[in-house]
């Protein structure tokens, strides 16, 4: 930039009304929105009796581009006041720093650049300006890194976070800048965040309760039973690191433990209509776990609770072991929870079930004989049916024997009577006695 060319942007930012406030001192971190931008340096209103300038260089992109605007708010560390115009460094070490440096840095929290050489056992080997650097592997993310060999040959934002030995031992933090980068998202993000909100997320770790979702900044929670619609044990399951899912804020809690975030996936999805269950249907079920109040199943309807009354096990027994995880039984609908969609099931009544079923067949003829109870029960256990009576001989011939019978008694003479029943008339003629 010529010198004509930065007298002119100096004397628009001053006609403009900027700078105008207190001075500043060598290694003071001061925040500033950005007034102008020129050819090789950005201009920047701190509040100070004159306006700050950054290098350019430092704003700018592996590409060259610029990663700033006018208006933009910018936090850097005074590095020189000597010349006409105070500058500033967004990160210290870009072209050298000393011993000095170094503990301004420290003192101050101002960043400084380095670029990762090598990846060693427990952490990150850093040139910092010429000076030997180490970053421990729990500094470099806000995460565990475990794999480092990607960071070498990149330059990133540092703090350090210790100096002994006269500058030869240098410890730094990448982690601490991008919790303090997070937090500032995290404010901004605050003022528009409101319950009921949709919005897109990354998934960041998945946890056996749950999985935690970045939503630009800031991370919320999404609990199993938030993650779907049906039953998912395992968040796994559902949902891995690194997938873009949409969420919606469920609340926004604040407590001793900070800002807490819960989100629901399965809000942003249409509740499937639940099948139809018909009156009396036995349903195959799959035991997914015991619980203290019974056994929760798995059915072609939907998952259920059998209570511990419903189970028919004998008091006293175990029902954890009497019915473990992906046992087979069948079921029948006691309850459907209409706003949930869960199941109150029966293993008992399925055989109230197989009862009714029976009697409607023999009542309309085409089931046979009701059957005894120990033909239910046989049904129920998987028995073979009882044999057959053995069949009694029926004597034919004895119908007819007593239809000859009758007929011979109504045929026999009046001389079957008894000789007690007779009496001579004065014709000789015998009658009976009347």
């Amino acid at each position: 930039m010529s010198k004509e060319d930065f007298a002119s942007l100096m004397e628009a930012s001053v006609k403009a009304g900027h700078g105008t406030g207190r001075r500043l001192k060598n290694g003071e971190v001061v925040e500033g929105t950005v007034v102008q931008i020129g050819g090789d340096s950005v201009f920047v209103d701190v509040g100070a009796t004159k306006e700050a300038r950054v290098p350019r260089g430092e704003l700018e992109d592996r590409d060259g581009n610029l990663r700033v605007a006018v208006g933009d708010r910018l936090r850097a560390t005074v590095v020189d006041l000597s010349a006409d115009i105070p500058v500033l460094a967004i990160a210290l070490g870009r072209t050298g720093i000393d011993l000095a440096g170094l503990q301004t840095a420290r003192e101050t929290g101002a960043p400084v650049a380095g670029k990762v050489t090598r990846a060693v056992k427990g952490g990150l080997e850093v040139d910092v300006g010429g000076v030997r650097a180490f970053c421990p592997a729990s500094q470099v993310e806000l995460g565990y890194a475990a794999d480092l060999a990607p960071y070498e040959g990149q330059t990133f934002e540092f703090k350090v976070i210790e100096l002994k030995d006269g500058g030869r031992s240098v410890v730094l933090s990448r982690r601490a800048l991008l919790e303090v980068e997070r937090r500032a998202k995290e404010s901004a993000l605050l003022e528009t965040l409101v319950v009921g909100a949709d919005l897109e997320g990354t998934v960041a770790s998945v946890t056996r309760h749950g999985a935690v979702v970045d939503i630009g900044g800031l991370e919320g929670f999404v609990h199993v039973s938030e993650l779907a619609h049906h039953r998912i044990e395992r968040a796994e399951d559902a949902v891995s690191a690194g997938d873009r899912v949409a969420v919606r804020v469920l609340a926004i809690e604040h407590g001793d433990k900070g800002l807490r975030v819960r989100l629901s996936m399965k809000a942003r999805v249409d509740a499937p209509e639940p099948p139809t269950v018909q009156a009396d249907e036995v349903l195959e079920a799959v035991v997914v776990k015991a619980t203290g109040g019974g056994v929760i199943v798995s059915t072609p309807k939907g998952d259920g609770l059998v209570p511990m009354s419903e189970l028919g096990l004998p008091p006293g027994s175990d029902h954890r072991r009497a019915f473990p995880a992906g046992r087979t039984l069948q079921v029948v609908v006691v309850q459907r929870d209409a706003a949930r969609g869960r199941l109150r099931l029966s293993a008992v009544g399925v055989a109230r079930v197989e009862e009714r079923k029976n009697y409607r067949d023999f009542s309309s003829g085409s089931g046979g004989s009701l059957g005894s109870l120990g033909d239910v029960l046989r049904k129920k256990l998987g028995l073979p049916d009882a044999p057959p009576p053995a069949p009694q001989a029926t004597p034919v011939a004895a119908p007819a024997a007593a239809a000859v019978a009758v007929s011979a008694m109504a045929a026999a003479p009046a001389a079957a009577a008894s000789p007690s029943e007779r009496r001579p008339d004065p014709d000789g003629v015998v009658r009976r006695k009347r």
